[in-house]
């Protein structure tokens, strides 16, 4: 079976890209065919990609409308099992990828129900031409159809103030004593203003507050949801710092800023209004929120390899 690669700039990791109809039929019986897979990859140099994403082939593009796919994507965990109702947008867009399509695809992500448009920035006109010289940028360019250094616009197509966004219907939770916003936007996420979390060990914190916040929304303790975020507000911006599953994240995750942006949106939450460049500890992610969506900007994947590796097809008499 062929699978694909991608590193996503500003990701943890790789994701490995499985494209749904190259696999046999009656494969997606799932967790025991993904465990063989990660057996597979420990014996070569991906053995700690933990990043599954599954993706149906785009229908035609229409001259009015963009290619259109559905996505679904799966997260490793450290004790060996699987995370099926995350999202992912750094995987999301290493989907798009990996297919190679260089014009605008819309992409329907199972996991989580949002729908995101994907657009090649030179056909958008929020393109900021300084971004270009990201210090991420890989000169050796991608093995897909898509140009190397392209960088793409990934719009949530759906209003901030839709219903569902404040899973608990409040813009503000107490965690701990601790006032936090609570936000349902591509993931679930924790966001605390840092000024809250006094001390030395702000990981161990922020793990205290979203292991109580998973409880409040249902997630079992063990889940990569719901996520978490700490942020300052500064004389520059809003600077953020985030968790992902086995540890900080290096910048913020591609959900995290649209959901960062929209809790910004929100009146009453403990986010400010949040435009343009967010700090991060690795550099700088982009947003920009409207009333109909919003838009994560200069996002930037390449495909590192295509490996053949099988895939175990379990089967009762």
């Amino acid at each position: 079976m062929p699978v694909t690669v991608v590193r996503a700039h500003d990701a943890p990791g790789p994701t490995l890209v499985v494209r749904l109809d190259r696999l046999p039929p009656g494969a997606l019986a799932l967790r025991h065919e993904l465990l063989h897979l990660r057996r597979t990859l420990a014996t070569t140099r991906y053995a700690a990609l933990n990043k599954i994403a599954l993706y149906g082939p785009p229908s035609p593009r229409t001259p009015d409308a963009p290619a259109r796919l559905s996505y679904r994507f799966v997260q490793a965990l450290p004790d060996g099992s699987f995370d099926f109702r995350a999202g992912c947008g750094h995987s999301l867009l290493a989907c798009v990828v990996a297919d190679g399509r260089p014009g605008p695809v819309t992409v329907r992500t199972v996991t989580t129900g949002d729908t995101v448009l994907c657009e090649p920035q030179h056909q958008d006109q929020h393109q900021d031409q300084h971004q270009h010289q990201d210090q991420h940028q890989d000169p050796s360019g991608s093995a897909s159809g898509v140009p190397p250094g392209v960088a793409y616009t990934l719009s949530f197509l759906r209003p901030p103030t839709a219903p569902g966004t404040l899973p608990t219907g409040r813009p503000v939770d107490v965690l701990h004593g601790v006032p936090v916003s609570l936000v349902r936007y591509g993931n679930p996420y924790v966001f605390v203003d840092a000024r809250r979390l006094p001390g030395t060990d702000l990981r161990a914190r922020l793990l205290a507050l979203r292991a109580e916040a998973a409880r409040r929304l249902g997630h079992p303790p063990g889940s990569a949801l719901p996520k978490i975020a700490a942020f300052t507000e500064t004389a520059d911006g809003l600077a953020v710092r985030a968790l992902t599953v086995d540890g900080w994240h290096p910048r913020l995750a591609l959900t995290g800023a649209a959901a960062l942006a929209a809790a910004g949106a929100l009146d009453g939450t403990v986010v400010p209004a949040v435009q343009g460049a967010v700090r991060t500890p690795d550099g700088t992610v982009t947003v920009s929120a409207a009333p109909d969506r919003i838009r994560v900007h200069h996002k930037r994947a390449e495909v590192l390899e295509t490996l053949e590796l099988p895939w175990r097809i379990h089967a009762t008499a």
